[in-house]
């Protein structure tokens, strides 16, 4: 071990410990410092060398000077300006070793942070402290609560829990779903001049909505739900080929030719819309019309209030099997292999701006956004078409027999085929990502959203799959079906679901509502529940 001066100016450590090992007597090897060798050197700052981290200690006089001139030096400091403070401080941290340097770190730091959730506000600047702390999840916004009491305050009259719900009604269709069923969306997006509940009422809501999430994820992984049951038969019918539902109506198509359009709440029958002289196979509405497709090869356009006859298109030479229609463009499809792109300037303006063939055999579905046109066929292929030039992409193969349905969004295409399995594409570069077994018979039906995957089939089953866990190919392939649901007697033809219900459609001429949140526990067994009958009789 060896003293050295804070004064030197030692650059080579290798020269340091040379010098200090020649210049010092054994007993200062040994840890000693006699009383000879150090009043050699400056009465200053002293470090001990050790095999440890550096560490000193200032050695004070026993006479007044240091205090006498710090006070000098202090007093000068003070006549200088800012700029030249500034300066000469950083000339001094230069001088100073690594052991200063972060003993005046740490005396800063607390003098560099600012509470300015406390200080904005004091400024007349509550709306910058509030929006800041908005920005905060749940588990956050509790922690900044119990910071102090200004915290706290600034909290509860942002209504920060009121604004935290908002975002979230806002960007997930759940917290969406839920507002509106249990009524407290009209305590929503209301500024602080109008009528609404204290911070606190916000603040006990928002645990309960998330316990009334995790009950519907727990009633989905269980197959606990309410069933409610829409019987269709009329004298000529054998099966409901399609449906699609809303919180006011469900609409179906019909083998018997017609369109039924049900009250969803009191599960009657509204109206009945006639016209096509064939099965009603596909069909999609908006808040304008109602467009169906059917076996007698036309492409039906309906008012959706009144049930009126718009528009009629002949095109196909066989029965039109699918059909989509979103933002003025059309696509639809047939069992003569074709594929047709439409213009809708207007329900009674509608042009055929192109024909797609490609396909060897019946194309049973259609789907589309701005980038690709989708469509599957009986001859085992998916194809890819530019929706805006309506070229052909590429061709999806993997299936073994004829492919019945899919669904396309994104990059992700879901298909379901007569070889009774799901595939799962990525549709950029064509890679089958999964494929899912599970079915008997051939899956007629396909519906996905960012969570799950749920498929009917002609096994009359309906299978509940979690879609992030077939996107991970380390996920095992008997963890995927979280449940499988059976009460159609008969071949499931349609379904339709959301964040809280399925709507599924049979051969057996029922419609279901598969209803996953208000599911009564009393007495029930797991996966089945208490069903609600309405039987419709034509005259």
């Amino acid at each position: 071990k060896g003293l050295i001066s804070s004064k030197e100016n030692l650059t080579d450590p290798k020269t340091f410990h040379s010098d200090v090992r020649q210049g010092c007597p054994n007993s200062v090897l040994e840890g000693q410092c006699p009383a000879e060798f150090s009043s050699n050197l400056p009465q200053h700052t002293c470090l001990e060398v050790s095999n440890g981290p550096l560490t000193g200690s200032r050695k004070r006089p026993s006479e007044g000077n240091y205090e006498k001139e710090k006070d000098v030096c202090i007093q000068l400091f003070d006549l200088w300006s800012e700029a030249d403070q500034v300066e000469f401080v950083e000339h001094l941290i230069s001088r100073m070793c690594h052991y200063q340097h972060g003993h005046i770190n740490s005396y800063l730091k607390p003098m560099l942070q600012r509470d300015f959730i406390t200080a904005l506000p004091a400024q007349g600047l509550d709306h910058i402290a509030e929006n800041i702390l908005s920005f905060l999840d749940a588990r956050s916004l509790c922690s900044a609560e119990l910071v102090c009491k200004e915290w706290q305050r600034v909290i509860s009259e942002g209504m920060l829990w009121k604004k935290l719900i908002e975002r979230m009604v806002r960007t997930d269709p759940l917290w969406k779903g839920l507002s509106e069923r249990h009524q407290w969306e009209k305590y929503l997006f209301k500024n602080r001049t109008t009528e609404v509940p204290p911070n606190s009422y916000y603040r006990s809501l928002y645990p309960k909505i998330i316990q009334d999430i995790e009950t519907i994820e727990a009633n989905w992984r269980c197959g606990r739900h309410n069933l409610q049951r829409i019987q269709c038969r009329s004298e000529n019918s054998k099966g409901v080929y399609c449906l699609q539902y809303d919180d006011e109506k469900i609409i179906s198509g019909l083998r018997d030719n017609s369109i039924k359009i049900w009250d969803k709440q009191t599960l009657e029958c509204l109206k009945i819309l006639t016209g096509h002289t064939g099965s009603v196979l596909c069909l999609q509405y908006d808040e304008r019309v109602i467009v169906t497709g059917s076996s007698d090869s036309t492409v039906r356009v309906w008012d959706v209030n009144s049930g009126e006859v718009l528009n009629t298109l002949i095109h196909h030479n066989e029965a039109v099997l699918h059909l989509r229609f979103c933002n003025g463009l059309m696509v639809t499809c047939s069992k003569d292999r074709s594929i047709a792109v439409w213009d809708m300037a207007s329900p009674t303006d509608i042009s055929l701006r192109r024909v797609l063939v490609g396909h060897r055999a019946a194309v049973n579905v259609v789907d589309f956004d701005d980038k690709y046109i989708v469509s599957a066929s009986g001859d085992r292929t998916i194809k890819v078409w530019s929706t805006s030039t309506c070229e052909f992409v590429r061709t999806l193969n993997g299936h073994k027999r004829g492919i019945a349905c899919l669904q396309y969004r994104d990059r992700l295409v879901v298909s379901g085929s007569s070889d009774n399995t799901i595939r799962l594409w990525d549709i950029e570069c064509g890679a089958c990502l999964r494929v899912l077994e599970g079915h008997e018979e051939l899956v007629r039906c396909i519906r996905f959203d960012n969570k799950r995957i749920v498929s009917g089939a002609y096994d009359g089953k309906i299978k509940v799959w979690d879609l992030q866990a077939a996107l991970d190919p380390r996920a095992p392939a008997s963890t995927l079906c979280l449940r499988t649901l059976v009460e159609h007697s008969g071949r499931v033809f349609r379904l339709q679901f959301d964040e809280f219900q399925i709507i599924s459609s049979s051969h057996d001429d029922t419609i279901l509502i598969w209803d996953f949140l208000n599911v009564s526990t009393n007495g029930q067994t797991e996966g089945r529940s208490p069903s609600r009958t309405y039987t419709y009789i034509s005259r």
